[in-house]
Formats: C-alpha cells, structure tokens, sequence
C-alpha cells in the first residue's frame, strides 16, 4: 500500500533540498513525477536520478505558472493523483530590519503559489488524491528573528486544515510534513556557522540535524494508499525540537 505504481505526482522545489528527495523517492515508489523549478540545469540532475519523468522550469510566483505546471502533468501522463509544494524561501530577519517587500515575497512564495496551484490541479485530483504541503515547525513553535517565515508557515499550517475540511468529502486528502531543522541549501550558509549548528544540535533531543532522506519516506506514505484515512494532519518530522 505504500507503493506508488502508475501515479502521477507534481513536486515543487525538485531542483534541491527536501523537493529533490522527495521527487526521488516517489520515482522508486514506482510514480511518474513531474519536477518543477527555477533552475533548468539543477532540474535535469534531479531528474537524472529518476524514472519516468517530465520537468517543468518555471518560477512559481508568475501568474500563469499553475496552469502551466497542470498542463505539463497531463499532457505528459494524462492524469494527476498528488500535488507536494516543497518550494519554499527563508529569510530569517529580525522585525525591525524585515522589509516589507521580503514580507510580501516570502508570502507569495510560501502561501500564495501553492494555493494557486492547488487550485489549478483540483479538476484533475480524483477521489484518493493527494495534496501534500511542506510546512515546518516554524508555523507551530516561534523562532525569533523569522517573523515573517514564521506568519508563512503557521498560514500552511491553518490551509491545510481548511482545504482538508473542504476536500474530504470529494476524496482529496490534504496533509503537511513539518520537517524540524534540515540541512537543506536553503540553510547551508547559516549551518557553516558551528556555534549555529550546535544550537540546532542542543534543540534536537535526537541529537543530530536532520536530512533530506528523513522527509521524503513520509510523502511517499501520506501519496499512497496506506494513507487513506489521514486527512488534516501536520506530522512533525523534526527529532523531538516541538516536544520539549
């Protein structure tokens, strides 16, 4: 049940990070995937590690960006069964020094292209489909200094909620992954810092910072059928940071 034969899945931020592993880790799973992402070049090197496959270089935030991305899925597979936003941006400022228009783009980023793009996809999610944001546990525990990433999340965290409530009825299951402290491109030059890693180390009862091949086994759970029954959820994947 865990396995992903014949089904198509979308995968934002699949040149990179946490999207590329979880673009990976569907392919194994036996899915078509179709890799969406800024950079062309690092898309291709995702997609050199997968099997059937359709790439799709494209900036998330351009208005015609979700109709495009759908429209790739299906003309290259002729169905759609999961939607994974994983692209995402962090630009941990402290308040008084976050601009306005960082506070927008983090937004618009973060927020506003994946519903969009949910909104594109939905005349073709079918009953046992599957939408699967990235959240983080910035959107359930505060981080100083990340004030406007963490009004992001926390809004990821409250979208999946709703679009659970909304979508259920139709079969369309709706879930997050709150992935704890990652090491990602997205924080590589802040984990250079090793007084900066440390910090994440000491928060993290596990004892270690996590990897992209933490996260991607549980999109490939929440995309399949083993799934089925889990609607609304946010599933904290982040050695034991929020329980403390």
């Amino acid at each position: 049940m865990n396995e992903l034969d014949g089904k198509v899945a979308i995968v934002t931020g699949a040149s990179s990070g946490i999207g590329a592993a979880i673009a990976e880790a569907m392919s194994q799973a036996g899915a078509n995937v179709v890799l969406v992402g800024r950079d062309e070049e690092r898309l291709k090197q995702t997609a050199a590690r997968c099997g059937p496959h359709r790439t799709v270089a494209v900036d998330l935030v351009e208005d015609d960006a979700p109709a495009r991305i759908v429209g790739e899925a299906i003309s290259a597979f002729r169905r759609l069964d999961s939607v994974v936003h994983s692209a995402g941006i962090f630009w941990p400022k402290p308040l008084a020094l976050t601009p306005l228009d960082e506070l927008d783009m983090q937004w618009r980023v973060n927020v506003r292209a994946p519903f969009a793009l949910t909104q594109a996809a939905l005349p073709h999610l079918g009953r046992d489909s599957s939408v699967i944001f990235v959240s983080s546990i910035a959107g359930q525990v505060a981080f100083p200094n990340s004030s406007a990433y963490c009004a992001t999340k926390g809004a990821i965290e409250q979208l999946t909620k709703a679009l659970a409530v909304e979508l259920s009825p139709a079969g369309v299951r709706v879930n997050a992954i709150a992935p704890g402290n990652i090491r990602t491109p997205m924080n590589e030059e802040l984990l250079k810092s090793k007084e900066y890693e440390q910090m994440y180390i000491d928060g993290t009862p596990y004892g270690r910072v996590g990897v992209v091949e933490d996260i991607a086994p549980l999109a490939v759970f929440l995309a399949s059928d083993a799934a089925r029954y889990i609607h609304g959820e946010s599933i904290l994947v982040d050695g034991g940071w929020a329980a403390r």
